[in-house]
């Protein structure tokens, strides 16, 4: 039977290899090789057949045939027999020859056969291509082309038949008329001639070793002269390519004299095609192999045809090149070789030619002649050596050349250099300085081209020399002592100052190399070496470019590395403390970046690392020989004004440790004569230099500056002349600014018990003898801002030097007011409007200094400082968002130094009317209408009464005076619009609190619990929300009252009610707010005012609307109410609906007292439950159903009830009526579901909400659901409200359509929130069981269900009575409210487990009642009731389960495939969980459900919907165990898991194969089962059950095959070939593939 079967299935296949898909295409041919693995010549011959039958059949449907069959031939040859491989050949060749016309998939399918047979059946395909290839008959191309390929998938077995084949070719040769043929004939000669080079070139492996070149050569000879004498010349660009392409290898085998002779010839020819070809890599490839053929021959005609050949080889170098091109990459490598061949051939004669290319200025030419030169000092480095140093010499003129390009070659021509030994010959060392050059070019230099060509970047050439450098440093060993000590002479020059962090590291890993040879050797020989850099030098070098120490990729840690390297050279006792000290540099390098490391602590460690080191080595020669290297270096910085600053410091730093006074003053006056005063960095370092040298030399610095001032070279610059000449102005003002700045410097760095004698006599003086000049006996200033600031900056240092003294407090400062006035001039001078210079920080700074010093300034002068500097700073406005930068720092500074400036004058006057100076100085700014302002005047408030505050000392109990007015001014600011001033506020208030606690007695360290709620409130006015800011004021105010003093008590209201005008209203209403609490918390002394107040307020709540008129109102209200309640709701119930927001307001003010709110509630409540919620109306005669309008009492006191309830007072009546609001609130919910308003209502909520009129909306239902989150809320139910909150409830439960849903989520945020309420919740919800309303019934009743997911009503003893009660509604006429009781039966799984089995038998009844609830197919309460039984099933007496477990399963089966998602996923879900229930005690009985189950639930894997796939896993993982089979229930396990991905077909295929091995008898039924879904109407279902089919017959064992009704299979199969979907045609083809194992 099988070859028949066998037969039938590759026919079906066939068939179908016409279908439209692509992949169905494929996998049919896939099918047809899973047949042809097993079955190959069954196979074949089925497809040979199919060919034969179906002449007609498309050629692209033929090739996929015969692709299928080259697959089989090509996996099993070794297996097929003659017959059928003849038969195969003649099909090939039948097809590969059918058409004279070219149709190349078909006809190359059909070879490629030919070729996989003739691997083993060489001889039958040569019987059979030969019977084609007859002479003097121009055969089929594919007939060639075939034979071409056999020589090259079979040399051994072609190349005996090739003498044959080339003497029936040839005659051919000329009878090929067309291009085509001919191009096919140059490619069999190619592979021919590349076969036999293969075969002679393993001749001990050939099967005849006796064939020798010389058997081709007559043969090749002649097809030579055809090819290149005729065929060469054609015009079609292809077969020029073909012919040049055979011409390569055949070259090898063309006699040695035929190849002399034809060289002169051959060359030329071949080289012509350079020119006609823009893809010529073949012709070079070609070229490389007649040159090697003629070199190996000894040919002396090579040498004649030498010059064409390389100006030839070097315009192809020279071309243009796409680096991504991988054409253009070959023939660049191709041409390479040719070179290579040339260079052991004629050495001499390539390098003449090559040479002078270099002196060109052609950037091709140079970069090609580059390349090539390169490329043969590697690949022909014993015929270099003795060319080096003409090669070197050559290098001149391309070092010269700036093009990147050039440049890149250059340093890789260097780099091969340095590995053959050229940099160790005479100019060499021009080389290395080129390299060194490179690596100095800077990232960011990209020279363009005018011709607009793209360049490499240069830090591409930047980065290759830099990578070059470092490897012939550290891998060439001959180089060691070429580069060690030449690279340090590039230490030094600024032009390698880019190369320095290259050159350094391999400076180091060089001297390490010479350290390891010769320890105790001196590392730097200078032996007359002039050009060698000097310790001083390096040392100097090296630490100056420390102080950028990430600049140039890491150049710091470079020069300290190599610092710490030559530490003997530089000095003999340094390396101990360097191999320390250097160590921790770096090691502070590594923990920061250039974003996190502080430039001037970086400075500061490198200044103390030379500090350290002039300590170390304290020899003054050498110190002074090291200052003069370090003025000498000076001017090499003039273009990196941070590192000369740095410099400057360092020649200090020396100088100071020099002690030689002569050398020190001689170095300062070169200093002060050579400086280049226009540069402020360098004024900056200069004045850092003298400072830091003042240190160790006050007298002689000082003494140096003065004489310098005398000097001519200062003098000549100031007469009387000059005044008139901006640009000397410039030039004079700068170095007096530079003298100055050197003044304040030596100050503040010399010891500063020296200081204080010389500082008014010599520096001071000094200071204004520059900054003012007289003409004419006139002292006139300058009006320079540069020199101003030069002399604020410098005086600040003098006054801060001068108070950090010890003697400060005896000083008395004679020149103190006329510093303060000057400092005043330059302040009033800024612009109020703009802050663009640090001039008034740097005076503010001296001021503060200033006040502090004897002798006292005067009240008048010290109240116009105050108001001087608040004038320059306050108004400055602020810079826009998001564009501070230096502007923003300057003005933090600046507000810094006018803080410190206040306390300090502060500090003079610490009394209460100290402090109210201050204030009122700032009170127009508090005031002020602009925020910015008020931000800034309450942060100086806050400053200053924090340090009044901390410096308070009370000799006796005095009173405050002025506590009220300034708590008054400050309070109402903590609403205002700014947050900034918000916290600002606070913090003055809780400042005045303690300092009333400090006059009061206490001690500075109290802490007063009341005063310390301020500061938690600090925190939350950040939020902008008014109702939090009010109630912050209104805490604020509380804590206020507490501690205010009685008699400050109408002072501070006084004040307030001032602010009640306050321009920002956000303060007017927070004054209001102020002023409430106030009266409420220390109101008794003005109780006998209260009715007037109430009065007037209730008169303004018609008038406006502003907030304290409407608190006022709400307080009377109150007291009414307490008087006459029932009166007061009575009235406003009828107040019109909706509430307007005054009547909500009033509402709201009824909670104040909980007496009075329980009363209110229950009043409401009454009138609420009492009246019918709606009344059912028509709103046309002929609709369906009756529209329900909600009657207006009810609906208004729900309304009334969410007011009054939305008082935060209302809390403790809300607590105790509880149980009765949430219950009648919950059923007054479910009665307005869907319910309507009257028709006039309507209209008027219309309007509202077009006119903004209603403070809410005044739908019913939504109504109910605010007041019932009211209750909860006031409960002391947050949590619920929240969870509910979360979950979406609320918005559920005003829909009929969520409304259950809704309950549900309510009732459980109950039972986790609020247990203790529920036993009399429950009560009031019980009656509503029998309610007359069916929305009451189904909401009462989801209530009570959900509770049952909660222990909480089994630890409330409430369980019983519930469950009672659900059961006796199980006969309700309302579907739902049935539904809701099994939902709720079920819950008992998750709230009490273990009282089910108590109630099993009753809870399993109800449940297999409800499966039979309805007849239709999608009964909701039949769905309730699996998956209540998937909750139940594992906590009931086995034995209560037993009875109803095969009852169910078979109940459920039907729903598995049924078209609501819901139904299968539960029923599948309850499918796993009663399988669940029976691990381990399985009767054979149910077992036949779990098989019949496994199809359905194995392919329902690939359901459409996520939820039943996900159903699936599950009951196949508890399906395992019950199925007896360990292997299979890991596989479930594994691949089964939730949450992880699932590879179907692999999971499929695991699975089968276990069910196959351990349930071979299953085989039919699991294939009859599956059958069925080949109909399914889900299409991934579809394409599952073929696919489970297929596995299951891949994995059974054959004898099982009669268990499969194999007729019915095959046409079902054969019918899916045809389903619309493509994944269903291609599952059928591959199953239609494994059927082949039945065969």
């Amino acid at each position: 039977m099988s070859e028949p079967y066998v037969k039938k299935l590759s026919t079906i296949l066939l068939d179908s290899v016409t279908d439209k898909d692509p992949l169905v295409q494929e996998q049919v041919c896939s099918a047809l090789c899973a047949l042809g693995e097993s079955q190959p010549e069954e196979t074949l011959s089925a497809c040979e057949e199919h060919l034969r039958q179906h002449e007609k059949l498309a050629h692209p449907y033929r090739t996929m045939v015969l692709r299928a069959m080259e697959t089989i031939v090509s996996n099993h040859i070794s297996e097929l027999g003659k017959d059928v491989t003849r038969a195969i050949i003649l099909l090939a060749s039948s097809e590969m020859t059918k058409v004279k016309d070219l149709v190349s998939d078909w006809q190359q399918a059909a070879s490629s056969v030919l070729v996989a047979v003739g691997k083993r059946f060489v001889g039958m395909v040569m019987e059979e291509m030969l019977g084609k290839f007859q002479p003097g008959v121009l055969p089929h191309c594919f007939v060639v082309q075939t034979l071409a390929n056999l020589s090259v998938f079979n040399v051994f077995g072609m190349v005996p038949f090739l003498t044959s084949v080339l003497s029936t070719m040839l005659p051919m040769l000329g009878m090929a008329k067309h291009d085509s043929m001919r191009v096919v004939f140059c490619c069999a000669l190619q592979r021919f001639s590349e076969s036999t080079l293969e075969y002679l070139a393993n001749l001990d492996q050939a099967p005849d070793p006796t064939v020798r070149k010389d058997t081709f050569a007559s043969d090749i000879s002649s097809a030579y002269d055809t090819l290149f004498h005729h065929w060469l010349q054609s015009r079609e660009a292809k077969l020029r390519l073909a012919v040049v392409e055979a011409l390569g290898p055949m070259s090898h085998l063309l006699p040695s004299e035929k190849l002399e002779e034809q060289l002169p010839k051959l060359l030329p020819g071949v080289l012509a095609l350079y020119k006609k070809h823009a893809e010529t890599s073949h012709v070079s490839k070609s070229l490389g192999q007649i040159l090697e053929a003629a070199v190996s021959v000894g040919s002396r005609t090579l040498e004649v045809q030498l010059d064409s050949l390389l100006a030839a080889l070097h315009a192809q170098i020279c071309v243009p090149v796409e680096t991504s091109s991988p054409l253009v990459t070959s023939n660049q490598k191709e041409v390479l070789r040719c070179f290579t061949v040339l260079a052991c051939c004629s050495p001499e004669r390539l390098l003449a030619f090559l040479l002078p290319k270099l002196d060109t200025s052609n950037e091709r030419t140079r970069v090609g002649t580059l390349q090539v030169l390169r490329h043969i000092i590697n690949s022909a480095a014993a015929q270099m050596e003795a060319k080096k140093p003409f090669i070197l010499s050559s290098m001149r003129l391309p070092l010269l050349d700036p093009n990147s390009k050039v440049k890149r070659a250059v340093v890789q021509v260097i780099s091969a250099m340095a590995h053959h030994g050229y940099l160790e010959q005479p100019g060499g060392e021009a080389m290395l300085e080129y390299i060194v050059q490179q690596c100095a070019l800077p990232p960011e230099a990209q020279h363009q081209k005018p011709s607009g060509e793209e360049e490499p970047p240069a830090d591409s050439v930047r980065d290759i020399s830099v990578s070059t450098l470092y490897l012939v440093s550290t891998t060439v060993d001959r180089m060691s002592d070429v580069l060690w000590p030449h690279l340090l002479q590039f230490l030094t020059p600024v032009r390698f100052t880019g190369a320095l962090t290259p050159l350094c590291r391999s400076l180091v890993h060089l001297a390490q190399k010479r350290q390891e040879a010769a320890a105790e050797a001196p590392l730097i020989q200078y032996d007359g070496n002039v050009t060698l850099p000097s310790p001083y030098a390096i040392a100097t070098r090296l630490l100056t470019v420390s102080s950028s120490p990430y600049l140039g990729g890491g150049r710091g840690a470079a020069s300290l590395c190599l610092l710490n390297v030559l530490h003997r050279d530089i000095h003999p006792s340094l390396g101990q403390r360097w191999a320390t000290t250097i160590a921790l540099l770096l090691e502070h390098l590594e923990e920061h970046t250039a974003k996190t490391l502080s430039q001037k602590e970086w400075e500061e460690k490198l200044l103390v690392f030379l500090r350290d080191s002039l300590a170390v080595v304290s020899d003054n020669t050498w110190i002074c020989q090291l200052s003069l290297e370090m003025c000498k270096q000076l001017p090499c910085y003039n273009g990196t004004p941070q590192e000369k600053n740095f410099l400057y410091k360092c020649v200090g730093t020396t100088l100071g440790a020099a002690s030689s006074k002569d050398v020190v003053r001689k170095l300062l006056q070169e200093l002060l004569e050579t400086a280049r005063y226009q540069e402020e960095a360098e004024r900056e370092g200069l004045a850092c230099c003298f400072g830091i040298c003042a240190i160790s030399h006050l007298d002689d610095t000082l003494a140096q500056l003065e004489d310098f001032v005398r000097s001519d070279v200062f003098r000549k610059s100031i007469g009387i002349f000059n005044l008139f000449k901006d640009r000397s102005d410039n030039d004079v003002d700068r170095v007096k600014g530079t003298l100055i700045l050197c003044y304040g410097h030596v100050a503040a760095q010399a010891p500063r018990e020296l200081v204080l004698a010389r500082a008014e006599s010599d520096i001071l003086r000094n200071m204004f003898q520059c900054f003012s000049t007289k003409v004419l006996g006139i002292k006139v200033e300058t009006k320079d801002p540069g020199l101003q600031l030069c002399l604020v900056q410098s005086v600040c240092m003098v006054c801060q030097a001068i108070c950090s003294s010890a003697q400060a407090g005896s000083f008395h400062f004679t020149r103190k007011a006329e510093l303060v006035a000057q400092m005043m001039d330059f302040i009033k001078a800024e612009p109020p409007d703009s802050l663009r210079t640090p001039i008034r920080k740097k005076a503010m700074l001296a001021c503060t200094h200033l006040v502090s010093l004897e002798p006292e300034l005067e009240e008048q002068v010290q109240s116009d400082i105050i108001h001087s500097c608040l004038h320059s700073i306050m108004a400055v406005p602020p810079e826009p968002e998001g564009e501070g930068g230096p502007q923003e720092f300057l003005y933090l500074d600046t507000m810094h130094a006018l803080e410190d400036l206040l306390r300090s004058i502060l500090r003079r006057n610490m009394t209460p009317q100290g402090l109210q100076l201050m204030v009122e100085h700032l009170s127009p700014w508090i005031k002020s209408p602009r925020g910015y302002e008020r931000v800034r005047a309450l942060g100086l408030s806050a400053c200053l009464l924090q340090f009044f505050l901390e410096h308070l000392h009370v000799s006796a109990l005095v009173p405050f005076h002025n506590l009220g007015l300034l708590v008054g001014l400050f309070s109402p600011r903590c609403a205002d619009l700014w947050p900034a001033t918000r916290q600002e506020a606070v913090s003055c208030v809780y400042s005045l609190l303690y300092l009333q606690l400090g006059y009061e007695g206490f001690s500075r360290d109290y802490r007063d619990d009341v005063a310390e709620r301020l500061l938690p409130l600090k925190d939350g006015l950040v939020h902008p929300d008014p109702a939090i800011l009010f109630h912050a004021c209104h805490s604020i105010a509380q804590i206020i009252a507490k501690r205010l003093p009685p008699d400050q008590l109408i002072n501070l209201l006084l004040t307030l009610f001032e602010s009640l005008g306050d321009p920002d209203k956000n303060c007017s209403r927070a004054a209001t707010v102020m002023i409430n609490c106030l009266l409420k918390e220390r109101g008794s002394m003005l109780l006998e005012k209260v009715p007037e107040i109430m009065s007037v307020l209730r008169s303004r709540l018609q008038e406006t609307r502003e907030e304290h008129v409407l608190q006022s109102a709400q307080h009377s209200v109150y007291v009414l109410a307490s008087q006459h309640c029932v009166a007061v709701v009575t009235s406003l119930l009828g107040s019109p609906l909706p509430f307007d927001s005054h009547t909500c307001s009033l509402w709201r003010a009824l909670a104040v007292e909980p007496g009075l709110s329980a009363q209110v509630l229950g009043l409401l409540l009454e009138k609420m439950s009492r009246d019918v919620p709606f009344k059912e109306s028509r709103a046309f005669l002929l609709s369906s159903a009756p529209d329900r309008v909600a009657t207006l009492l009810p609906l208004a006191a729900t309304c009334a009830l969410h007011e009054v309830m939305s008082a935060p007072a209302s809390g403790p009546a809300v607590t105790e009526l509880y149980p009765q609001l949430f219950a009648g609130l919950l059923l007054r919910v479910s009665c307005t579901v869907g319910v309507q308003l009257p028709r006039n209502l309507q209209a008027k909520e219309r309007r509202a909400s077009s006119s903004a009129l209603a403070s809410r909306t005044l739908d019913p239902c939504s109504t109910a659901v605010d007041a019932l989150r009211a209750v909860l809320l006031r409960g002391g139910s947050e949590d619920v409200v929240q969870r509910v909150e979360l979950e979406g409830g609320w918005e559920l439960l005003s829909t009929s359509a969520g409304h259950e849903d809704g309950v549900a989520r309510l009732a459980s945020a109950m039972a986790k929130f609020a247990g203790p309420r529920l036993p009399l919740v429950m009560k009031a919800l019980l009656g509503a069981q029998s309610s007359v309303y069916e929305a009451q019934r189904v909401t009462s009743t989801a209530f009570l269900a959900e509770l049952l997911t909660s222990n909480v009503v089994n630890d409330l003893m409430l369980l019983e009575s519930l469950l009672d009660n659900l059961a006796a509604r199980q006969k309700d006429p309302c579907a739902s409210v049935r539904r809701l009781v099994l939902r709720g039966l079920a819950n008992l799984a998750s709230g009490s487990p273990d009282k089910v089995r108590a109630h099993g038998p009753q809870l399993l009844t109800a449940m297999i009642s409800g499966l039979d609830d309805g007849d239709g197919p999608h009964s909701l309460v039949a769905l309730e009731a699996m998956a209540g039984l998937a909750k139940l099933l594992g906590l009931v007496e086995p034995e209560d389960l037993r009875a109803v477990l095969l009852h169910t399963a078979i109940r459920i089966r039907p729903f598995f495939d049924s078209e609501k998602m819901e139904f299968r996923s539960v029923s599948i879900r309850l499918f796993g969980h009663l399988n669940k229930a029976c691990h381990g005690a399985c009767e054979d009985v149910f077992l036949e459900q779990v098989v019949g189950g496994l199809v359905p639930l194995l392919l329902h894997l690939r359901d459409p919907q996520a939820s039943v796939a996900a159903a699936c896993r599950f009951a196949l993982r508890m399906c395992g165990p019950n199925l007896e089979c360990e292997e299979l229930a890991d596989v479930f396990q594994k691949h089964l898991q939730d949450g992880r991905g699932l590879h179907f077909g692999e999971f499929l295929n695991a699975a089968c194969k276990h069910l196959m091995c351990y349930f071979p008898d299953l085989l039919g039924r699991l294939v009859s089962t599956s059958l069925f879904y080949f109909k399914s109407s889900w299409e991934d279902v579809r394409a599952a059950a073929p696919m489970l089919t297929g596995f299951l017959v891949l994995h059974v064992e054959p004898q099982q095959q009669s268990q499969v009704d194999l007729e019915q299979l095959t046409a079902a199969l054969q019918l899916l070939l045809k389903d619309p979907a493509p994944k269903v045609r291609v599952k059928a083809a591959e199953t239609l593939g494994r059927l082949v194992k039945f065969a």
